[in-house]
């Protein structure tokens, strides 16, 4: 994906171009400057993606906050399957 072409608007439609990449970078039948300029994409995709991430979390975190204003954050609770649990 060069940078003169249109870039992903979503967080999944960057998710997804990321995915396409890895699947053409672990074929390996790609030249040298081929895989690097997917490379260099993949590097692009993934940080876009992980700051759409970071977005969420922040908004989320200013959706849950208390009276005060303070946030409310608490673990997720592991849900443990009958068949998954441990002996």
């Amino acid at each position: 994906m060069k940078n003169n072409q249109e870039q992903p608007k979503t967080f999944e439609a960057s998710l997804e171009a990321l995915e396409a990449i890895v699947h053409q970078l672990e074929g390996g039948d790609l030249p040298l400057e081929k895989s690097l300029e997917l490379f260099e994409d993949g590097i692009r995709l993934s940080r876009q993606c992980q700051e759409r991430l970071s977005q969420a979390e922040r908004r989320i975190e200013v959706l849950l906050r208390d009276n005060q204003g303070r946030p409310l954050v608490s673990p997720f609770e592991k849900v443990i399957s009958d068949d998954n649990s441990a002996d």
